[in-house]
């Protein structure tokens, strides 16, 4: 074993430079990094697993770099991309073929790997449940919206009814559709009257429609371990980023304001952290004018980035580097 911390960072090639500000954090506690590229397995990056009787061999190689697996003491499981650069020439039977071996590989290789992880990859699956997190929210003790998941139209109409007709509908999974090269995300939309008039579409997917909720502003709350760090930003600002402000997010990248979170509410979130066993994560919340602070969800690998570049310039890199050095210590 290494006398220093070994983190495996397990990104892809284009993910933004906080990870490099991760990096740099983690060599100045003393710490080494391995970055894992998915996208770059198996086209560049080699694995190797071997077992036997006795012993068991796990190595990551790229390029000169060797990593044997049984000295990392943390992982820090960012973003995947397996297989991403296999060549599109290939027979769409075999690349589906591989691309499913690929990311067996990996998950296999991740999930058996000794020491920290931040976050472990089957609590992120987990909490990437959105009803899940609803559920687990409503338990702590956190306020959420009301909420409709399926396919019943005659369900959907009596939620606006009964929210004055103000909801809006989201999707439970995140993807964007390519559209003649363009990727179009998929955001948060209000429902108009002609809207529910029309949801014969419900019958080929279900949908979540929730109340339309009145905002004063809305918070992005970044937990690490338990450390909390909660930014505001005035969504209503703009008619592009009132219904949801990643619709204008690199107009209102700059303009984004520390928040005091009320003691209670900080509380009940590191409560459902600690439910969904998530050391990081990034929450959103909505403020109403009556200062309600409602939970809409929390994303295990959600960005923080812009919020350590920028206003109000937390320290995020230094304390996932500080989760990370922490954990791959034994605890005594």
């Amino acid at each position: 074993m290494s006398a220093n911390p070994v983190v495996l960072i397990v990104t892809h090639s284009n993910d933004h430079e906080g990870v490099e500000l991760v990096s740099d954090a983690i060599i100045e506690r003393g710490g080494q990094v391995f970055r894992f590229d998915t996208d770059r397995f198996p086209t560049e990056v080699q694995i190797q697993v071997e077992y036997n009787g006795t012993a068991e061999r796990v190595q990551l190689v790229d390029g000169d770099q060797l990593l044997d697996t049984s000295n990392v003491t943390a992982v820090w499981y960012r973003r995947v991309a397996t297989g991403r650069n296999l060549p599109h020439s290939m027979d769409p039977q075999l690349r589906k073929i591989s691309l499913e071996e690929c990311r067996a590989t990996v998950n296999g290789l991740i999930v058996s790997l000794d020491g920290f992880h931040c976050n472990g990859v089957t609590h992120v699956r987990r909490a990437d449940n959105k009803q899940l997190q609803l559920k687990l929210a409503r338990e702590s003790g956190l306020d959420v919206p009301r909420t409709l998941i399926g396919n019943n139209p005659t369900a959907v109409r009596e939620l606006a009814a009964g929210c004055d007709g103000e909801i809006v509908v989201k999707t439970l999974t995140s993807f964007a559709v390519n559209d003649e090269g363009r990727e179009m995300v998929m955001y948060t939309n209000p429902v108009s009257a002609a809207d529910l008039e029309h949801l014969e579409s419900l019958r080929y997917g279900p949908c979540t429609f929730q109340e339309n909720l009145p905002k004063s502003f809305e918070l992005r709350v970044i937990v690490i371990g338990d450390k909390v760090f909660a930014a505001s930003i005035d969504s209503q600002k703009s008619p592009t980023s009132a219904t949801d402000w990643r619709k204008d997010g690199l107009g209102l990248i700059e303009d984004w304001q520390h928040y005091e979170l009320p003691d209670d509410i900080e509380q009940k979130l590191l409560r459902l952290m600690q439910q969904l066993q998530l050391c990081y994560g990034a929450a959103d919340f909505v403020v109403t004018p009556d200062g309600r602070h409602v939970f809409l969800e929390v994303n295990p690998a959600g960005e923080y980035f812009w919020l350590e570049k920028f206003s109000p310039y937390f320290p995020i890199a230094d304390s996932i580097a500080d989760c990370l050095i922490r954990g791959s210590k034994p605890q005594s």
